[in-house]
C-alpha cells in the first residue's frame, strides 16, 4: 500500500502495481502492436512494390515509430493511462499525484520505453522496477508517474452489530471533529471481534476506548451504559452523519428521533418488547438507575388537590407525559345521583 499526498493535502492510499501484472500488460500491448505492425507492413509492401528498396525501408521505419512508438502514446493519452494490456490486467498509469496523466506523461514514458523495453529486451526496465520501492521504471521517474491497481480486491470486514434501540439518536449532540481516525479503526475492530474475547478482557477493552473517545468529544461517557454499547452507538452516530454530508437529506437522513436524552444524562428505563430486544442484544440491557424507577414528588403536577377521587388541575396533562407502566392506576369515580348533585339554579334551554 502507498500513500499518495495530492496538492489539496489529501492523503490516498494506492496498491501500486507489482512486476508480473506490469509484465504480463506490456507482453499484451507488445503483441497488439506487433500484429498491427505486421498487418499495416504487409499492405504497404503490397502497395508500394513499385518503389524501389530505400524508399521500402524509410515506410517500413515510420511505420514502426508509428505504431510502436506512437501508438502506445496516443492510447495512454486518449484513455488516461489505460492501454490495452493494462485494461486487461486491471492496471493504470497514473501522476505522483493520483491524477490522470496527460500527453507530456505518456510521450515521456513512450521515448524511454523504446530504449528501456524494446532495445534491451526489457532487462533495464525490470532491474528499475525491483530497486525501485513502488516498481517504478525509468520511464515512470522521469515522467513523474506511477502504475497501479485498479481492481483492489474488497477486504473480507467483520459485522459490527447495531447499538441497541434505546440508544438511537443519543449522540447526536457530540462533536466528533476531534476523534483521529486511529481511535475510529480501534473502535471497529473491538465491536467486530468482542464475541470472540474474554468477558473480562472485553470489557477493560471498551472501558479503555470509551474513555479515549470521552476524552477527544469533551462530553463524558453517560452512566448506565455499557462501554460497548456507547462505542456502537457513537460510531453509528459518525456513520449516519457521513451519510447525511455524502447523500444529503435522504432516506434516515434526519437522525434520531427528538426528546432523546442528552448525552451525558443517567440511565433510562427500558421496559415492554424494548427490554426483550436490548436483551437479547450484544451489548446487553440498560443499567436501570433506582432514582429513574420511582417518578419524583409532584410528577403530576403542583395544581389544585384532587377533590372527591377526581384530579386537580392541570392532572391529566401531567399524567399524559408518564408512562403507563409508572401511572397508577385509580378507579373511575362514579357520578353522583341527581338528588346529591347541588342545585345551581341553572336550567338548559328548550
Amino acid at each position: 500500500m502507498s500513500e499518495l499526498v495530492t496538492g489539496e493535502a489529501v492523503a490516498l492510499e494506492l496498491r501500486p502495481a507489482k512486476l508480473p501484472s506490469r509484465a504480463l500488460a506490456v507482453l499484451v500491448d507488445l503483441a497488439v502492436a506487433v500484429i498491427a505492425y505486421i498487418a499495416v507492413t504487409i499492405g504497404v509492401v503490397a502497395a508500394t512494390a513499385s518503389l524501389d528498396e530505400a524508399a521500402q525501408t524509410a515506410l517500413s521505419i515510420a511505420m514502426f515509430v508509428l505504431l510502436l512508438v506512437g501508438g502506445p502514446i496516443a492510447v495512454e493519452t486518449l484513455s488516461h493511462g489505460r492501454s490495452l494490456g493494462k485494461l486487461a490486467c486491471g492496471l493504470r498509469v497514473v501522476r505522483d499525484d493520483g491524477g490522470p496523466i496527460r500527453f507530456r506523461h505518456a510521450l515521456v514514458r513512450g521515448l524511454i520505453g523504446v530504449i528501456e523495453i524494446l532495445m534491451t529486451l526489457g532487462v533495464v526496465a525490470v532491474i528499475a522496477s525491483l530497486v525501485s520501492a513502488r516498481g517504478r521504471r525509468l520511464g515512470d521517474v522521469f515522467a513523474g508517474t506511477l502504475v497501479v491497481r485498479e481492481r483492489v480486491p474488497l477486504a473480507r470486514t467483520g459485522f459490527v452489530p447495531p447499538p441497541p434501540p434505546w440508544l438511537a439518536g443519543r449522540f447526536s449532540g457530540l462533536d466528533l471533529s476531534a476523534v483521529p481516525d486511529g481511535l475510529w479503526l480501534a473502535i471497529r475492530q473491538y465491536l467486530t471481534r468482542m464475541q470472540q474475547l474474554d468477558p473480562q478482557v472485553g470489557w477493560s477493552m471498551a472501558e479503555q476506548l470509551a474513555a479515549d473517545l470521552a476524552a477527544h468529544t469533551g462530553t463524558p461517557a453517560p452512566q448506565g451504559v455499557p462501554p460497548a454499547a456507547y462505542l456502537a452507538a457513537v460510531l453509528q452516530e459518525r456513520q449516519a452523519r457521513e451519510a447525511r454530508r455524502a447523500f444529503g437529506n435522504g432516506p434516515g437522513a434526519g437522525g434520531a428521533a427528538a426528546g432523546v436524552g442528552a448525552p451525558g444524562g443517567a440511565g433510562v428505563v427500558v421496559s415492554g418488547a424494548g427490554a426483550a430486544a436490548a436483551a437479547q442484544s450484544p451489548y446487553g440491557p440498560a443499567v436501570v438507575s433506582p432514582a429513574a424507577a420511582v417518578p419524583p414528588p409532584g410528577v403530576y403536577g403542583s395544581g389544585v388537590a384532587a377533590v372527591g377521587g377526581q384530579p386537580g388541575v392541570g392532572g391529566e396533562a401531567d399524567r399524559s407525559s408518564v408512562p403507563q407502566d409508572v401511572v397508577p392506576q385509580t378507579p373511575a369515580p362514579q357520578e353522583a345521583s341527581s338528588a346529591e348533585r347541588p342545585a345551581t339554579g341553572f336550567a338548559p334551554p328548550a
